[in-house]
């Protein structure tokens, strides 16, 4: 199959090609023909499966074949981080058919936010929003979606994990009830499942979810006593070998920490987090994917957000709560087929869920010995039921996930009707 067999306009065909796409996807395959006949859908696909495109491509030419312009798609996604990202790949699609989108986040200042109304007023296509910010607009009257056709929820179990199932629920009052809605989940729970059966109309499943990390990567943990990772953290990160590094860590709070700790012996260094302005936290990954900056710490939402090719290393300070959330991790490195290595830390309260991701991924986590000369380590039994205080050597970590999304915006008003100044972006 070719992206020819959609019969897309040729416009948005001229886009597509000229960012580099070949092949559709699998989960691309399965979507576009449903999206294109008007149907809702509901999509299992991780990051890195092509489903932006998925989405997108249908929805553009449906704009396109539109008898007349207006806001016609909303776009609601969990991070600033993806909000921008989509807003970025329509561009490039969208580049030579004048669709014009607005990517829309919260914490801006006055400025900002007036150019967002004014960019709204003029007239766009496509809206790309995180709920806080989009449910502020909604209430003030400054946003209308009287002619809406596609709601697009995107990453919507992280939506959910992050607290914002009534904010979505807020939203969807605000929206026509004749329209197609899609959603994207990188997991099914039932929740979103239960989200689905109030926002969806006889839905189509397509299920492209991968559970299995990429072939290129190396996958290594230490069985530790959490009085052992920051130094066996040092010796790791002294391998020249790693020339870019994401550290993940648990909670904001652990990842200012380990900020702190880590740049006594490393200045090359910088904690990734929602209480930094969105300027700074821009400039710190242009720094990152220039290779400006080696290390790089975030909790999982950044898992989700970035799209950096060539990361060496991924180190797990903390096993992540879910085994899916370990395959978001650790696919950030071994892209682009490059080899990578991911290593976990796995202190005697974590053993188990090591064992829930082995048994997701149908293999073994290599078990590393811990240094000698950093004493005597737990022995790896996933099976004991851990104890609730290990003493001194197992810190407990106190917070939850927070809402990460906050934040500021840069894209103020970019791209109105028929506006085709920016140029594609390569893939």
């Amino acid at each position: 199959m070719t992206f020819d067999d959609f019969a897309l306009d040729p416009s948005l065909m001229e886009g597509l090609y000229s960012m580099g796409y070949k092949q559709p996807t699998p989960i691309q395959q399965q979507a576009i023909p449903v999206i294109l006949v008007n149907r809702d859908l509901i999509g299992c696909a991780q990051t890195g499966t092509g489903k932006t495109a998925a989405y997108l491509l249908p929805v553009i030419h449906h704009i396109l074949q539109a008898p007349k312009r207006h806001l016609n798609a909303l776009i609601i996604a969990p991070t600033r981080e993806l909000v921008l990202q989509i807003d970025q790949q329509i561009d490039g699609l969208a580049y030579f058919c004048g669709v014009g989108s607005i990517a829309i986040y919260g914490g801006n200042d006055g400025i900002a936010w007036s150019n967002q109304k004014h960019a709204l007023e003029e007239g766009v296509d496509i809206v790309c929003a995180t709920p806080g910010r989009l449910i502020a607009l909604l209430q003030s009257g400054d946003i209308n979606f009287e002619h809406l056709q596609h709601l697009i929820l995107d990453e919507a179990d992280r939506m959910l994990d992050m607290g914002f199932f009534d904010d979505i629920r807020t939203i969807i009052n605000y929206l026509p009830k004749k329209r197609q809605t899609i959603m994207f989940s990188a997991t099914m729970p039932p929740k979103i499942r239960q989200l689905a059966g109030q926002i969806a109309t006889d839905p189509e499943q397509v299920n492209i979810a991968i559970s299995k990390p990429a072939d290129g990567i190396v996958q290594q943990a230490y069985v530790v006593y959490d009085s052992q990772k920051p130094e066996l953290l040092k010796r790791i990160l002294e391998n020249e070998d790693y020339q870019s590094i994401i550290i993940f860590s648990s909670t904001k709070e652990n990842v200012k920490q380990l900020e702190r700790d880590l740049r006594k012996t490393n200045s090359s260094i910088k904690a990734f987090h929602s209480d930094l302005e969105q300027a700074e936290r821009e400039e710190i990954m242009r720094e990152f994917k220039s290779r400006r900056l080696r290390i790089l710490i975030g909790t999982d939402i950044l898992s989700r957000g970035i799209d950096v090719e060539g990361i060496s290393l991924v180190v797990n300070y903390d096993a992540p709560p879910d085994p899916e959330d370990y395959i978001h991790r650790i696919g950030r490195t071994a892209r682009a087929s490059r080899a990578g290595v991911a290593i976990t830390f796995v202190n005697q309260k974590d053993m188990h869920k090591l064992a829930r991701i082995e048994n997701l991924m149908g293999r073994e986590v290599e078990k590393i010995p811990v240094p000698a000369e950093l004493g005597e380590a737990p022995v790896y039994n996933p099976e004991a039921r851990p104890k609730k205080n290990f003493g001194s050597d197992s810190k407990p970590h106190h917070g939850g996930k927070g809402r990460e999304n906050g934040g500021n915006r840069k894209n103020n008003g970019k791209r109105r009707f028929g506006n085709q100044n920016n140029k594609p972006r390569k893939a």
